[in-house]
């Protein structure tokens, strides 16, 4: 079934389902809690996992890239990430 696909898209395909995955065990633990304060714990943990999973995942994709786009472009690429991260800091 995976074979015609490369191994760096099943690795990014695969954080992403990582990712989803611990997003609903979450959901999960915060209805199985029903308080405030033990959804907020939950929900300040996942906080940490989604920016982990986003450099992962673009780190991966941009290694990968690496010898087909120019400098220039791995630069600029860089630089968003570099934006958004500095955006979600705020």
């Amino acid at each position: 079934m995976f074979s015609g696909i490369e191994k760096i898209i099943l690795t990014l395909a695969g954080l992403r389902l990582l990712s989803g995955l611990i997003e609903m065990t979450a959901g999960l633990l915060i209805l199985k809690f029903n308080q405030v304060e033990k959804a907020l714990m939950v929900n300040a943990t996942l906080a940490i996992v989604g920016p982990i999973v986003f450099i992962s995942s673009v780190s991966l994709g941009l290694i990968h890239l690496a010898d087909k786009v120019s400098y220039s472009k791995l630069g600029l690429i860089g630089l968003g990430v570099g934006i958004i991260l500095y955006g979600l800091k705020k």
